[in-house]
């Protein structure tokens, strides 16, 4: 039971710590960019991880791949920068032609 105590009383704690000290930095420019270029950071990283597998088996899976890509860059600075619109376009993108092609 202590070891519950211990582990809720940690998870607690590392869940709550970073709201007061975020709320202090808010006004920084390091923040602010941060929230600017990390989610861009993120989503290349994870496209980069998931086309890397698919680049190297197939030659048309990486044409295709590189049309989504294209076809998710468009979305997303066409229609507002909408990540989920411009992720899910392009991901069905992908698929039709993965699949009808």
């Amino acid at each position: 039971m202590s070891v519950l105590a211990i582990v809720f009383t940690i998870t607690l704690a590392l869940r709550a710590v970073p709201f007061p000290v975020l709320g202090r930095l808010r006004g920084s420019a390091l923040v602010r960019q941060l929230s600017a270029w990390m989610p861009v950071g993120i989503l290349l990283i994870l496209a980069v991880t998931a086309l890397r597998g698919t680049m190297t088996k197939d030659a048309h899976g990486a044409w295709y791949a590189l049309l989504a890509v294209a076809v998710t860059i468009g979305v997303h600075l066409g229609f507002g920068r909408r990540t989920i619109l411009s992720v899910g376009i392009g991901t069905g993108v992908y698929l039709i032609l993965l699949n009808a092609v």
